[in-house]
């Protein structure tokens, strides 16, 4: 059975084999220890019964649609107004999951994602979902031109 608890410093040296998958920015530990020390409510992992974090290769069970009502709840508690991902404009897979889960494209962000290997610089796509507060929806009407990643507030 899948246990869903809060994150901790020692889960800093486990995760890291969840991001080999390609599709994934990878980012060094000083980035996750200062959004864990701001925000240690959202840090929620996913663990496999034999103590193994869970990620990537443990698709389609619903997890990513269980951390993101997570991540929705505690932001409605917090007073929020939407809640948004950024996720690459060719990973139609994780797009396609996230329109289920009732997000939507807001903008394209232009050349977010670092290239490997002399490839060129990768779109993301910023989506996001309205919550209560946002009772017009105002927070997610679409921008009708990309902007570059300087340009993201």
């Amino acid at each position: 059975m899948t246990t869903l608890r809060a994150f901790t410093c020692d889960d800093l040296f486990c995760f890291n084999n969840i991001n080999l998958d390609p599709l994934t920015e990878t980012y060094g530990i000083p980035f996750y220890l200062q959004y864990l020390a701001h925000w240690p409510e959202y840090f929620i992992v996913a663990e496999a019964p034999g103590g193994e974090l869970m990620g990537y290769k443990f698709r389609r069970l619903g997890l990513a649609a269980k951390l993101m009502e997570l991540l929705e709840e505690i932001s409605e508690k917090k007073g929020g107004f939407f809640v948004d991902l950024f996720v690459r404009v060719s990973n139609q897979v994780a797009v396609n999951m996230y329109k289920q889960l009732g997000y939507s494209v807001y903008r394209t962000v232009l050349e977010y994602y670092s290239a490997s290997s002399g490839e060129p610089d990768e779109d993301a796509y910023d989506m996001r979902k309205a919550l209560s507060r946002d009772a017009e929806k105002k927070s997610i009407i679409p921008l009708p031109h990309p902007v570059r990643p300087e340009d993201i507030e």
